[in-house]
């Protein structure tokens, strides 16, 4: 599992910043930048590719592309940070998918963590989450792949992810930039040999096709009992928890971001006008808001 590491690397304050079902670690930049400047250096941000994103390797079963295998990989990646310098104070944002492996992870106190997830932000994801958003992830991911060029893939994503919000062209093709690969660089297994992809040339999305098959293959029963656990899971959350969510969210319903606030952690709620799901924290006004509730 490949991460990007931002600020001092000895810090023993750490911020694992984990990304969206489809998504890759790079998404963080803008946030990682901000925590940096608050802090003074004085902290270490991680942001992983998910295993069969980004630069990660790619599973060989589909059917791997699950929580468990999520949960034990974030396991394995802290514990080898520890090693490298002593983890004392660890911090949770995650996007989506990311936020549901924070849940669990935050939620098992019983788990080998170096230490206690101290602040947790769950980014427009809650222990349930709307069968209609599920039904609309699960159309797209992993069905197409293949683009003429950057700015031709920065346009189809956008056109699947007009829910994140306002943002200018420079901000999305940024954002966009590290979710391809020149298509000439991809490797037998789906790794990938370079950093992103830049202006000109064929380039294919950068993540396994594979990752939506387990999500398609979810029924009501699955999705229920999946959903009882994710409560369990967060009424055993102690971390202080800052739910964020994108006013117009499909996935994130206003009725189970209220329960938040209200079961397990007491969650803050904050709520993004014109953003559906998810807020990508690139804005100001919403980078600013973790920000301040991880370092103030």
């Amino acid at each position: 599992m490949a991460y990007w590491q931002w600020g001092a690397p000895d810090a023993p304050h750490v911020v694992l910043c984990v990304h969206g079902l489809t998504r890759q670690g790079r998404d963080f930049d803008v946030l990682a930048r901000a925590l940096i400047e608050r802090a003074k250096g004085n902290i270490r941000v991680v942001c992983p590719d998910v295993v069969g994103r980004g630069h990660s390797d790619w599973l060989k079963d589909p059917q791997g592309y699950q929580l468990p295998t999520y949960v034990a990989d974030m396991l394995a990646l802290v514990a080898q940070l520890h090693t490298e310098a002593s983890i004392v104070s660890l911090d949770w944002v995650g996007t989506s998918m990311g936020g549901l492996i924070g849940m669990a992870v935050a939620g098992s106190p019983q788990l080998p963590l170096a230490a206690p997830v101290r602040r947790l932000v769950l980014n427009d994801v809650g222990p349930s989450i709307s069968q209609a958003a599920v039904e609309r992830i699960g159309a797209y991911v992993g069905k197409s792949g293949a683009f003429p060029s950057l700015e031709a893939a920065a346009d189809a994503m956008w056109l699947l992810s007009a829910s994140f919000g306002p943002h200018t062209r420079e901000q999305w093709l940024a954002l966009s930039r590290h979710m391809v690969v020149p298509a000439s660089q991809r490797s037998p297994d789906g790794s990938a040999k370079v950093e992103s992809a830049q202006a000109g040339g064929s380039v294919v999305l950068h993540y396994d096709p594979a990752i939506g098959a387990p999500i398609r293959a979810v029924t009501p029963e699955v999705s229920a009992q999946g959903e009882k656990i994710m409560w369990g899971l967060y009424d055993a959350i102690t971390a202080r928890t800052l739910l964020l969510r994108g006013a117009q969210s499909d996935l994130l319903t206003p009725e189970t971001a209220q329960a938040m606030t209200r079961r397990g952690p007491g969650a803050r709620l904050v709520e993004f006008e014109n953003v559906g799901h998810a807020p990508t924290l690139v804005a100001p006004a919403q980078h600013g808001v973790v920000v301040d509730f991880l370092l103030d």
